[in-house]
């Protein structure tokens, strides 16, 4: 479990995090949304002890970072998939983690299979696209089977068939009972990954809730329309009628430009004269124009 309590994290002037609060229980995809700048990348830092707060906690597993004993054991995080030795090979990196660690080479192996990089595990890092250090860096937060998972922006980089593995695999992490915390700044990403979502802005909280309540709370159901004739457009819109004529008495869109309009075979003209009055007695001779009969 991640806790946040009243965290404050100052950059000379700059506030980055303002009295932020939350907690992320084990059993759900949490998602972290906000825009760029928000304060996401600080408030994880400061949760992984690489920023120490100006003022409040941030605590795993009711301890802070640097109280934890074999850290990699109890949380795994992917911040920077690009801060790595561009001269080691994937499996040199694992294994050196590994080691200071306490963790067998089985694992570095396991964990290549597990993220998709056991063809190029002895390429060297630097002609890794962005993608295969994402998927690298995955590897790593799960070198030591965590309880906790904290993951930022995991997704850029992956293409639409890895975008599709994080998402099940998070899902899969989340159903065996960890905690998983994943930043974004898109909407549309989170609501097909998180079950959870934690909005904040300017460093400060603005929605503690479940995705679902998000999404519903946030939907409209009317249309905002804005036109520089908009008196006329209020008038239509008003209007009970739902067909509107145009020039020659003819329903709006009926023709397209261009198109001659042509009657069937033996089908008759529609009368388009006054049509009769019901209450008036039928002049001699009756009806005029095309519905007299001649006899």
């Amino acid at each position: 479990m991640i806790e946040v309590d009243q965290l404050v994290k100052r950059f000379g002037a700059v506030t980055a995090v303002d009295g932020l609060s939350f907690t992320v229980r084990p059993g759900h995809v949490t998602g972290f949304l906000g825009p760029n700048g928000a304060g996401k990348t600080t408030t994880m830092r400061v949760i992984l002890g690489l920023d120490a707060p100006t003022s409040g906690t941030a605590r795993v597993n009711e301890k802070s970072y640097a109280g934890l004993i074999r850290p990699l054991h109890q949380v795994g995080a992917l911040l920077d998939a690009s801060a790595l030795h561009p001269g080691r090979t994937a499996t040199a990196h694992l294994a050196s983690i590994a080691q200071s660690n306490g963790i067998g080479r089985g694992r570095v192996a396991e964990m290549l299979r597990l993220t998709g990089l056991e063809a190029v595990a002895n390429r060297r890092l630097k002609g890794f696209s962005l993608g295969m250090k994402q998927r690298l860096g995955i590897a790593v937060a799960l070198l030591g089977d965590p309880p906790v998972l904290m993951f930022d922006e995991p997704v850029n980089g992956l293409d639409t068939e890895g975008i599709a593995w994080i998402r099940q695999f998070m899902r899969a992490l989340a159903a065996d009972g960890r905690t998983v915390l994943v930043s974004s700044h898109l909407m549309s990403e989170m609501a097909q990954t998180a079950d959870r979502l934690i909005v904040i802005g300017r460093g400060r909280l603005i929605a503690d809730t479940t995705t679902a309540q998000l999404i519903e709370s946030s939907t409209r159901s009317d249309v905002l329309v804005r036109s520089p004739r908009a008196a006329e457009l209020a008038t239509l819109m008003q209007s009970p009628r739902r067909h509107r004529k145009t020039g020659g008495g003819r329903r709006a869109g009926r023709d397209r430009p261009g198109r001659a309009r042509h009657r069937r075979p033996g089908r008759r003209a529609r009368h388009r004269g006054p049509r009769p009055d019901p209450a008036q007695p039928l002049p001699r001779g009756g009806l005029p124009g095309p519905h007299r009969r001649e006899h």
